[in-house]
């Protein structure tokens, strides 16, 4: 793939479509664009491709989930993503895997993974680009975007036009990656809205009265965590500035600054059958919470909220509070940490002003939005991905 600069001075250089941002979304779109004979050029102001990819799953890659489905994904119009959905499944980008001869696992509830290096991945787009003659130029800047009758992107490398442009730019996580609001700022140049944007799957951090229990950093356990009508059962893990894993993640897309979680930290048992069962044994509850918890958290836990005696000598009050905060016990939190934290942006360009089935703007023939820059934001787990390479597919078999 060409990566020179276009020739300054000459007259600028035609392609049938431009796509900006070489993510996964975009390098779909580039690869599906060029297999129908289109003349691709595929830009990104990095001087790597898949710089998401590379960190993402733990380096493994963490690429599709076997359930990935509409309800699986936040946006203002949820049914948005149906369209794309349908039309290219995790089986899909399955066969595509193994087309490639990467070898893969499921590790959990559907979460496909590399078994060895997320660079195969990346690897793998880039030889679909190749296969399908897209010229990818790295270290290329938009310095501006016009339109007459064609688009015409001004780069830090020349200026060249196109017929389709796709901006593929991803949202404001991980800005130490290069994430900017590039693609926003377009969108609102040529009249699209822009939903309301915030951090995503993102740690919580602690209100000031629940600062001590920075002392836990590094302890997991299992809970069920609810907020809005919404509950994952999976890990939490404390941290020096609130709580994170899995479970906090997933949630934290649904949580807002005023709500406050309920967390069952004994999910499955009903605490206060438990706690009668518990209390025959006669021994002290930190003890027995230490079967279920790691014995640091049953001590700090029970340092808050249980009284200083043998569970034997509990009165039926205290024994029904205990039970009521095991199952259900209540958190809230001053914030987030923020987009250098975040797995993904929630918000984005409005899905009003798009076309499910192409991803093309409405009001602007041959204007794309794909991947994370979209008002669609999938849950942790690999949805996020599906996301990419879905919406990535449906703007390359229309532009």
């Amino acid at each position: 793939m060409n990566t020179d600069t276009f020739s300054p001075g000459a007259e600028a250089p035609f392609y049938d479509v431009v796509v900006i941002g070489a993510g996964g979304a975009g390098m779909m779109c580039a690869a599906e664009a060029g297999k129908r004979g289109r003349r691709v050029a595929l830009l990104d102001h990095q001087d790597r491709v898949g710089k998401k990819i590379a960190i993402s799953g733990g380096g493994r890659c963490n690429f599709t989930n076997l359930r990935a489905a509409p309800g699986n994904y936040l946006s203002e119009q949820p049914d948005f993503c149906k369209s794309a959905l349908a039309r290219y499944t995790p089986a899909d980008f399955i066969a595509l895997v193994e087309k490639h001869g990467i070898a893969y696992h499921e590790k959990k509830l559907g979460q496909q993974f590399c078994d060895e290096s997320a660079r195969e991945i990346i690897e793998m787009l880039l030889s679909e680009c190749r296969e399908a003659r897209v010229e990818l130029r790295l270290n290329c800047r938009i310095q501006s975007v016009s339109k007459t009758d064609r688009f015409q992107v001004q780069t830090s490398a020349g200026t060249l036009e196109c017929h389709s442009l796709v901006v593929a730019t991803g949202g404001l996580s991980f800005p130490k990656l290069g994430a900017t609001d590039f693609g926003y700022r377009l969108a609102r140049q040529f009249g699209l809205p822009v939903t309301a944007t915030r951090p995503g799957l993102v740690p919580l951090t602690f209100v000031e009265g629940d600062k001590p229990l920075h002392e836990l950093s590094g302890v997991s356990l299992p809970v069920s965590v609810r907020n809005n009508n919404r509950e994952f059962q999976e890990q939490l893990l404390f941290t020096h500035r609130g709580v994170s894993g899995p479970a906090i993640l997933q949630i934290s897309s649904y949580w807002r600054e005023t709500d406050t979680l309920q967390l069952d930290l004994l999910p499955g048992i009903r605490a206060e059958q438990w706690l009668q069962e518990a209390r025959r044994e006669k021994g002290d509850l930190p003890t027995q919470l230490s079967r279920h918890w790691p014995r640091r958290f049953a001590e700090a836990w029970c340092d808050r909220h249980a009284p200083r005696k043998g569970i034997q000598h509990f009165k039926a009050g205290e024994a029904a509070e205990v039970a009521r905060l095991l199952n259900a016990w209540p958190m809230a939190f001053s914030g987030t940490e923020g987009y250098a934290k975040a797995e993904v942006t929630l918000g984005g360009i409005s899905t009003a002003a798009l076309s499910s089935k192409t991803m093309g703007a409405r009001d602007v023939p041959g204007l794309f939005f794909i991947g994370e820059v979209v008002d669609v934001t999938g849950w942790l787990g690999g949805y996020n991905f599906q996301w990419a390479w879905a919406s990535g597919h449906a703007a390359g078999q229309a532009v």
